[in-house]
């Protein structure tokens, strides 16, 4: 189970997969928030200053890797720990998201309770 208030946002172009996750993750207990690509994510981390963050790299208008950017320029405490989920799996994709500021890394498709247990381990981690 997450920590109660523990809030993660969802950031992924593809509906499904925000659903799946929102719904999961409040299933645990965790409070959620949601953006459909990198502006609105950066958006919602200014608001509401989440915890944790699921991170798709390829998305419009500002993709994942820019998003880990942009991240990096915010102070250390504003920065959500970051499990990065993407199609894009290779090694040399796995080295740019731990070398842009990523916690972890889950290559699609996932496994929903594998997700969550990196989740749970990020959150205990903090």
């Amino acid at each position: 189970m997450g920590n109660p208030g523990t809030s993660v946002l969802v950031v992924d172009d593809e509906p499904q997969v925000v659903w799946v996750l929102e719904f999961s993750l409040q299933a645990e207990g965790y409070e959620t928030f949601t953006a459909h690509n990198g502006l609105e994510a950066m958006a919602e981390i200014g608001e509401h200053h989440p915890k944790l963050m699921v991170l798709d790299v390829m998305m419009p208008e500002m993709d994942g890797w820019s998003v880990l950017e942009a991240l990096m320029k915010l102070p250390r405490e504003e920065r959500p720990r970051v499990v990065v989920v993407s199609a894009l799996a290779s090694l040399r994709d796995r080295a740019k998201a731990a070398e842009l500021g990523a916690d972890a890394y889950c290559p699609k498709p996932f496994n929903v309770e594998d997700l969550l247990s990196v989740l749970h381990d990020l959150d205990r981690a903090s």
